[in-house]
């Protein structure tokens, strides 16, 4: 279904853009298409975000596209999603972050938690498989979820897609955490 909309794919070569083109049926792009159903921006949080990257996301603000930012290399690193956010948050706009990461207990992203409905993907199975989450978790997460409730409300409905609202998913591709996530969002374009 993808690969009838025109995703164009932004980003550092630490971030992987080429790979995470080829999982989503997008195109790398080097220089500012605005003639584009989505731009997916990929970020390394180890590697920070450069300049070119930055550049680009604002030159794309003009053309009010929908934009979504995926962080890869989450896997072997110190660096994590929250502080890719945080980064993010500084040089593009305001992102929202619908699911955060879940770690084993060796310290890799193995599962997401949802921010909406408080369910857990479990990515550490195949297929991935989804359950409640325990009141600990609940705790954990309780006011990134209000401020993403929040968030989502004064969006309104149809944000993303208007390219008003900026999700932040993070994805691992060697187990496949966070794909069908961003799936779901090229979904609704």
């Amino acid at each position: 279904m993808s690969s009838l909309k025109r995703i164009h794919i932004y980003g550092h070569v630490s971030a992987q853009p080429q790979a995470i083109a080829n999982l989503f049926g997008a195109q790398l792009a080097t220089e500012i298409i605005a003639e584009s159903d989505l731009a997916i921006f990929a970020i390394n949080p180890a590697a920070g975000i450069d300049q070119k990257t930055i550049d680009q996301w604002q030159a794309l603000t003009d053309f009010q596209l929908p934009r979504l930012v995926v962080v890869n290399e989450l896997d072997g690193s110190d660096a994590d999603f929250e502080d890719a956010i945080m980064l993010a948050n500084r040089v593009f706009d305001q992102l929202v972050t619908p699911y955060l990461v879940l770690h084993s207990e060796t310290g890799n992203p193995i599962a997401l938690i949802s921010l909406t409905d408080l369910q857990i993907i479990d990515y550490s199975t195949k297929p991935a498989t989804t359950s409640p989450s325990e009141a600990e978790h609940q705790e954990l997460v309780a006011e990134f979820r209000e401020e993403y409730l929040e968030e989502i409300a004064g969006a309104g409905e149809n944000a993303f897609a208007a390219g008003l609202l900026f999700p932040a998913i993070p994805i691992v591709i060697s187990n496949g955490l966070g794909i069908d996530i961003v799936k779901s969002f090229i979904d609704q374009l």
